[in-house]
């Protein structure tokens, strides 16, 4: 009897013990702060090992500290092994991950917790409507909205609030108001604030305005918060909205604290209103590290590097230590300016100050690094060295890389970051596929869009811009349009990315059908797109389309003397169309020209045959101080060859490297080939060839091939031949050209070989294309053109109507029966019938123009008093009375296209 006296005193004595350890347990976790991460774990060990998980307060508490310390994972796995959980935990865990915007697995948590049997409380159902704001699930918060009421909740000022915000973002401004109106103190300040926060998060800003004006009707004084809101909203709404609501912060006499006074400069800095920001921050006494922040950022944004830095400076001498989002603004500022000097700098003291790994901080060094440095190591290293990469800096090293050339390797970066748990976000993947249309890989394309469909992301405009421009530069025009028409919003760059791909793919009549997408959608032209529209309108000699669009930049504001941009594709579309004092006149209008400016003068000038004014202006622009590249070089070479200026392009070719450090590229060669081969001085075109540094092209052997053919060097002409088919052996115009030598050096029969090996590999000459606009409609020609037979018959008609005329007006024409009908031809005299007699015609053609067509467009002006304008594969030919711009020397061109 004695011993089980004495074994029950010893199981009650454990037992005290026990519920004092539980107990002291339960002290220690509620004194714990966010730090104390390592404590948990321990108490949570010693939980598991003595069978402690029935006590519900100590598994509360333990819960808390976890997700107090960030230890989301932990608290998911105590979550899990607790054998009973209370309403506590229940909404500790779906609050947690509310605060993490994991949304879905707030709301999977909810649908559990009702499942078991516990009933939510008001702090459950304020989460769960926030999860539900998140995600913008209206059917899932009306049906929590519906158990709010059923439970005795409404009216409850914390769910009042959490509904109107849910109601507002879900864009049902009438449910919100409903419920703000039913609230149990619908008449305070804070309940009014809180509604006029939901509509700015909704990004009603005007709805917010107009609450606030129906705040001041009810006599409901605003507070300070309210008007930090208010000029939230007035950020998006115009700076007078932002001014009104200032008076009224000076007019009722609300105090300027630091968080008022901070949004005050935030304000006026996104207004470029940098002294009005400083002067907010002088206004009163109270001022602190945000504060002083947010004036640094402001003169970042508005790119006053010299300000920042004082500002920057004058914080630090102030005794106000710069904290991780200051030292982020200075980074920015460095990116901006591309200082990597300033940079490093900044990048020391942040590490002297701890803040060098903070992810805000990493994030701005990646970005400064990559877009700073030549070299994409210091880049990498910073991101090696951050503990906890967040999806920006993922994504800034993705887009760097893409930036540094490094697109292949952005696919492995993706993956790795998705298998370690973090989602791209559509900046990512728009970086990504970025990288696909640098590499031309549709096959990663449509990988990129089938996970995008599956996250059901491809509509949203950044994303879906990013597509669009993929699928454009890789040809497929049908993709394209296809993800533009699925986009819930296009904008000016969806359309400014299709003009741009249409251009370079040459297909210049649907670059310019954009413009009435643009006015379908209400999106009016701006300086990006326009230069496209105006490129196209220049390639299709679509005079009038483009001096529409000279107009409509005027009245728009994007004139010459505003835009550079807009400015060079003007001078480039009035130098193609020959209206040269058009395009000086722009030229003289540019306030600041730089090198595309002078290098669209001086080819303008060059190609419609002013040689020496070309050549001036190229040394005008030299005296001025603007610095000529590579395609200025390109430019001058043409025109030393059209104008046979032998040793001036000579000396053009060597002072590229001697004087002005650009190293000659291969198109370089080949214009000095074409120099050369011009001059007859062959033997040096082929030691050209053969020195050079770069291996040679099939364009170069073509050039030289076709000097031999002017001067009739077989032997070399044969030479060129066969090496630049060694290279191409499927290019149509190494035949054509190596059949004419032989035609014209009396070897037929082996001219007719060659066309026959051609037929027999398949191969037809390039079709001979040109078009004419008319009523600012551009209309298609091509040679032997069966697709439209009731058009060119009539055109055919035409043309040997006018063959007679030239004939019974006493003009030599001898006619090349292979070229009765080309397309030149049918351009021309379409032009000629369907104009007003004043109206000049704008012809553009994809080859060389013939000496054929040449002659008849130039006898065509002899008998009518108009001018003819024709834009071939290499210049402008200007025709009027029977004379050309170019002197005769349309069929001496040695540089092929």
């Amino acid at each position: 009897m004695t011993s089980k006296v004495a074994a029950a005193a010893a199981f009650l004595s454990r037992t005290n013990e026990l519920g004092n350890f539980q107990q002291s347990c339960s002290q220690i976790l509620s004194f714990c702060e966010s730090n104390s991460l390592r404590t948990g774990l321990h108490i949570h060990c010693l939980v598991l090992k003595l069978n402690l998980l029935e006590n519900l307060d100590l598994c509360n508490n333990l819960l808390s500290l976890y997700l107090k310390t960030d230890g989301i994972w932990n608290a998911r796995k105590l979550f899990v092994e607790m054998p009973h959980r209370t309403v506590f935990a229940w909404t500790v865990m779906i609050s947690a991950h509310t605060k993490r915007q994991e949304f879905a697995w707030s709301l999977s948590l909810f649908d559990e917790m009702m499942a078991s049997g516990t009933d939510p409380n008001e702090f459950t159902f304020s989460s769960v409507i926030r999860s539900c704001a998140g995600l913008r699930d209206l059917n899932y918060g009306a049906r929590v909205h519906g158990s709010v009421i059923k439970t005795g909740f409404e009216g409850n000022p914390v769910l009042g609030s959490s509904l109107t915000d849910f109601y507002s973002k879900c864009g049902r401004l009438k449910e919100a108001r409903q419920v703000f109106n039913s609230l149990q103190n619908a008449a305070d300040t804070i309940s009014w604030t809180m509604m006029i926060t939901s509509l700015v998060e909704a990004r009603k800003w005007r709805e917010a305005l107009q609450f606030y004006s129906e705040m001041v009707k009810a006599g409901v004084p605003p507070n300070e918060f309210t008007f930090v809101k208010l000029l939230g909203a007035s950020s998006f709404l115009g700076l007078e909205f932002g001014k009104m609501i200032h008076s009224n912060v000076i007019t009722r006499g609300i105090p300027l604290n630091v968080v008022l006074k901070t949004s005050l400069v935030d304000f006026y800095s996104r207004f470029s209103k940098m002294e009005d920001s400083a002067r907010v921050l002088n206004s009163t006494g109270e001022q602190d590290v945000f504060l002083w922040t947010s004036l640094v950022s402001g003169f970042v944004r508005n790119l006053r590097a010299k300000e920042a830095v004082v500002t920057f400076l004058k914080m630090r001498g102030l005794g106000l230590q710069p904290n991780n989002f200051t030292y982020a603004a200075i980074l920015r500022l460095c990116s901006s300016v591309w200082s990597l000097d300033l940079g490093k700098q900044i990048h020391s003291q942040a590490i002297k100050v701890g803040l060098a790994d903070r992810t805000d901080v990493g994030n701005a060094l990646v970005d400064m690094y990559m877009k700073c440095s030549a070299s994409e190591v210091e880049a990498l290293r910073v991101f090696g060295e951050m503990i906890s990469p967040d999806v920006i800096s993922w994504t800034t090293l993705i887009i760097g890389l893409v930036d540094h050339g490094f697109e292949q390797d952005c696919f492995g970066l993706l993956m790795e970051m998705v298998n370690q748990g973090l989602e791209p976000n559509v900046v990512t993947l728009s970086g990504v596929l970025r990288a696909c249309t640098k590499l031309k890989s549709l096959k990663r394309v449509l990988e990129i869009h089938g996970y995008l469909l599956r996250r059901n992301v491809e509509s949203e405009t950044i994303v879906g811009n990013s597509l669009v421009d993929a699928y454009a530069s890789s040809d497929k025009i049908a993709y394209a349009w296809n993800v533009a028409r699925s986009m819930e919003r296009r904008d000016n760059i969806t359309y400014t990315s299709l003009v741009t791909r249409f251009n370079e793919l040459a297909k210049y009549e649907t670059a310019l059908s954009i413009i009435n997408h643009m006015c379908s959608d209400g999106i009016g032209m701006d300086q990006f797109s326009l230069p496209g529209l105006i490129s196209a309108s220049a390639n299709l000699g679509a005079l009038e389309t483009g001096k529409h669009l000279h107009c409509y930049s005027v009245k728009s504001g994007y004139s010459s003397s505003v835009s550079v941009s807009v400015s060079n594709s003007l001078i480039d579309m009035y130098g193609k169309c020959g209206i040269l004092e058009d395009a000086k006149k722009v030229f003289e209008e540019t306030a600041n020209p730089d090198v595309v400016t002078w290098n669209g003068l001086v080819s303008g000038l060059a190609s419609n045959g002013c040689i020496s004014s070309a050549l001036s202006a190229f040394e005008e622009m030299k005296m001025k101080g603007t610095e000529p590249d590579s395609v200025t070089f390109l430019i001058l070479l043409s025109a030393c060859s059209y104008g046979r200026l032998t040793e001036m392009g000579l000396e053009y070719f060597h002072s590229m490297k001697k004087i002005h450090d650009i190293e000659p590229q291969i198109e370089h060669y080949v214009h000095l080939v074409g120099i050369l081969g011009r001059a007859g001085r062959l033997e040096e075109a082929r030691g050209i060839v053969e020195t050079m540094p770069l291996g040679p092209n099939a364009l170069i052997f073509k050039t030289l091939l076709r000097a031999c053919r002017y001067h009739g060097d077989l032997s070399l002409g044969e030479d060129m031949a066969n090496k630049g088919l060694a290279l191409a052996p499927s290019d149509p115009a190494l035949y054509i050209l190596l059949a004419d030598l032989y035609d014209e050096t009396g070897k037929p029969e082996l001219a007719q070989k060659t066309r026959n090996l051609m037929s027999e590999k398949g191969l037809s000459k390039k079709l001979s294309k040109s078009t004419v606009e008319v009523q600012g409609k551009v209309h298609s020609f091509a040679s032997e053109d069966v697709t439209t037979a009731e058009k060119t018959n009539g055109i055919y008609a035409e043309i040997e109507w006018i063959k007679g005329e030239i004939e019974r007006s006493g003009f030599t024409y001898r006619g090349n029966k292979n070229a009765s009908y080309h397309s030149a031809k049918q351009a021309a005299v379409f032009g000629l019938v369907y104009t007003s007699p004043q109206t000049p015609v704008h012809i553009v053609k994809n080859k060389t123009l013939c000496k054929d067509c040449h002659e008849f467009v130039s006898l065509m002006t002899r008998l009518v008093d108009k001018n003819i304008t024709v834009k071939d594969g290499n210049r402008v030919h200007i025709f009027k009375n029977g004379e050309c711009s170019c002197k005769g020397e349309e069929e001496t061109s040695f540089v092929l296209s």
